[in-house]
């Protein structure tokens, strides 16, 4: 794309608000590749009266932006006022609604019908952009509330515009089958040459083709699909029969009419496909009562719109820049969130290696471009090379300065890689900057740095930390965070324990999953034995048998112990002290999953071939479950940490899946999904245990 912008058309004129695409995708372009304060004066420069359709969308966009990165209430309020103005702009440019009588009308006759395919038919295609800006406005408009919103009727009052969005989206992706349907009809000789496999893509090489596509789901099909009513068998991460996440290839291919123009077309896609990833995300409970409005999401058809954009399908053609619709990189980058950030939390359809494809073309685009410099972090990072990972956002920092707040996630995804390679001061430095400066949640900034003060032993500064970290919480929708009701209990019980906290810092890189993308060696020659020496403590030794195990300077474990770990000659003084089974069951359970990690490391790993881990995984195996054991056997006598026990439940399932016993799995995972205390002696507990929310991740690894 030039250096130099394209012409703006002067006066405008709304009937041709459609030669303003070219400059608002010139203007994308200059802030996908860093250059955010010269597309911004650009969008301001261009329309100074606010009255065009695709700048007002545009201008929105990048205020929504930095509202969402500053967290800042005024800057939260002043996107939601630029939204307010993008909707008023585009239903300035809708197709007008007929009177009260042809509303009537549209019931008896279809083709009179407001609201159907023929309707978005009868419009000019100026008036169909102006549908999807209106619904593109509406969302960000009520993302933005829902974030701002101090209270349950605000919340509402944003899903209900929520709801409209979605019915926008889904009337015009009807409206583009019921097209591509009836040229598909027209031209079958097209449609025969599209359902021959691609061999050269199979290859990873890309074509210099228009994309022909593949779709598994119609958009009417779509609609009356819940992802979540047919749970995958169990999670691929943990199988070891699975060699990839891949998604299953598509089984009847669609032709693209050419008379829909791809930035209308990926517009679409990108709305309608999030809107699927959105509502096959939600929990069991808010999904139901979504449900009850007729709205459910099916995650593989959302996906397979948003790769639709770039063609990124299994049969596609990668649609290359001078044919590409102006959503195509938001389409691309909502890909890599889902399979590189999402995959956290959830499992099925997550495909890492398409998000490598995605991520290697649009780095070649955009060599400086912070927003895909932060992917190729997170990639490094899914891949356990926290060190690669560092690199990356160190040079994401380096991409830009004109945006402060982005730079606060480089810092935030830097202090986990460090705790990933236990550089636990490292990790406390970017903690601390983030605390500084960040407004996301400075609760749990100031809890981890306070966790990584305690663990270097520096527990005075510490302290004056954990002192803060409760009036430091916030809410979204009238409701707490769940991550800062964590850290605010955990704060509370290092005061309450006269400034003492066990393993804190290795706590917390398993709750960011640090842990889980270390690399082997790390978690071998670091990691371990700094749970040997917190074990030393308590008087136990790791559960490794009778073997000596240790590593200079990170604390050595003691040889002699049980089969359960337990030492014997066990300190009656120590057991009787206030949070000892606490913090037995928390290294027990941090030991377990580490072992875990060692034995079966995450499938998407790339281990370093000359690595050298002086345990077999049958070994780390037989460690982790016993660990997990031990936690079970001493759960009734947790004080306050009750969430360990559900989480070692999960987590041994996990190594069952892993190690091929999916029965076994199954019960792990059914016993977390019961809803019953697994604690058997839970009457201390009141209401629900810390992180109980990521416990629904457990509905994708369950058969």
């Amino acid at each position: 794309m030039s250096n130099l912008p394209p012409p703006v058309t002067n006066p405008y004129n709304p009937i041709n608000a459609l030669d303003d695409i070219p400059c608002i995708h010139w203007a994308l372009h200059e802030f996908l590749q860093s250059r955010m304060h010269e597309s911004e004066r650009f969008c301001e420069k261009s329309d100074p009266e606010r009255q065009r359709l695709y700048f007002a969308t545009g201008y929105g966009l990048i205020q929504c932006v930095k509202g969402l990165m500053s967290f800042e209430d005024k800057d939260l309020l002043a996107a939601i006022n630029h939204t307010k103005h993008g909707i008023a702009v585009a239903s300035a440019h809708r197709r007008r609604p007929s009177s009260f009588a042809g509303r009537l009308a549209g019931y008896i006759v279809p083709s009179l019908s407001t609201s159907g395919t023929e309707w978005i038919a009868g419009m000019t295609p100026v008036e169909r952009h102006a549908e999807l800006v209106y619904a593109e406005s509406l969302y960000q408009k009520s993302l933005l509330g829902i974030v701002y919103s101090g209270d349950w009727l605000a919340f509402i009052r944003e899903v209900l515009n929520m709801r409209t969005t979605i019915s926008i989206y889904r009337q015009l992706g009807k409206w583009i089958e019921t097209v591509d349907a009836a040229y598909a009809t027209a031209h079958p000789e097209l449609l025969a040459a599209v359902s021959t496999p691609n061999p050269i893509l199979e290859t990873g090489t890309d074509i210099e083709e228009t994309p022909p596509q593949s779709s598994t789901t119609s958009f009417v099909s779509a609609q009356s699909y819940s992802v979540s009513s047919s749970p995958e068998p169990t999670s691929t991460r943990d199988l070891p029969s699975s060699p990839s996440n891949a998604t299953p290839p598509p089984t009847h291919p669609y032709l693209p009419s050419p008379a829909i123009d791809p930035h209308f077309r990926s517009g679409v896609y990108l709305g309608l496909g999030m809107s699927h990833l959105v509502l096959s995300m939600m929990p069991g409970k808010i999904l139901a009562l979504v449900e009850l409005f007729g709205y459910k999401g099916d995650r593989k058809f959302g996906l397979e719109l948003l790769e639709r954009a770039g063609g990124w399908g299994a049969n596609g053609r990668v649609v290359e820049m001078e044919t590409e619709g102006l959503r195509r990189a938001i389409c691309d980058m909502s890909l890599l969130i889902f399979h590189l950030v999402l995959s956290t939390f959830t499992f099925e359809s997550v495909d890492v290696r398409k998000a490598a494809r995605v991520l290697e073309w649009n780095l070649e685009r955009y060599p400086n471009g912070v927003f895909f410099l932060f992917g190729a972090g997170r990639l490094a990072l899914v891949r356990s090379q926290p060190s690669k990972a560092l690199a990356y956002y160190a040079r994401a920092a380096q991409a830009q300065s004109q945006y402060r707040n982005l730079h606060h996630i480089s810092w935030w995804e830097s202090a986990v890689a460090c705790l990933g390679l236990w550089r636990v001061a490292e990790s406390r430095s970017w903690w601390g900057k983030l605390g500084g400066e960040a407004s996301w949640s400075k609760a749990t900034y100031t809890y981890s740095e306070a966790a990584c003060l305690a663990t270097l032993g520096e527990h005075a500064e510490a302290k004056k930390l954990m002192e803060r970290v409760q009036g430091l919480r916030q809410k979204i929708a009238g409701k707490s965070i769940p991550i800062e009701k964590f850290v605010a209990r955990k704060a509370r019980k290092y005061l309450s324990q006269s400034d003492r906290l066990f393993l804190p810092a290795l706590e917390l890189a398993y709750v960011f999953h640090a842990i889980a993308h270390a690399p082997r060696e790390v978690i071998v020659r670091e990691m371990i034995p700094a749970l040997g020496g917190a074990l030393a403590e308590l008087g136990l030794g790791l559960s490794i048998g009778g073997e000596e195990f240790g590593s200079s300077g990170s604390g050595r474990s003691e040889a002699g112990v049980e089969a359960n770990g337990v030492k014997k000659g066990k300190d009656k003084k120590l057991e009787s002290r206030i949070g000892y089974w606490d913090d037995v069951c928390l290294a027990r359970f941090l030991e377990g999953v580490c072992w875990r990690f060692v034995a079966y490391p995450d499938p998407d790993a790339e281990l370093e071939p000359d690595e050298k881990i002086p345990f077999t995984p049958e070994d780390a195996r037989t460690y982790s479950e016993r660990a997990f054991r031990t936690v079970f056997e001493h759960g009734p006598d947790i004080e306050l940490d009750h969430y360990i026990v559900y989480y070692a439940h999960f987590e041994y399932g996990r190594l069952r899946a892993r190690s091929g016993d999916k029965d076994g799995a199954r019960t792990q995972f059914d016993l977390v999904m019961s809803g019953k205390p697994l604690e058997v002696n839970a009457a201390g507990r009141k209401g629900k245990y810390s992180l109980e929310v990521r416990d629904t991740g457990t509905n994708e690894t369950t058969n």
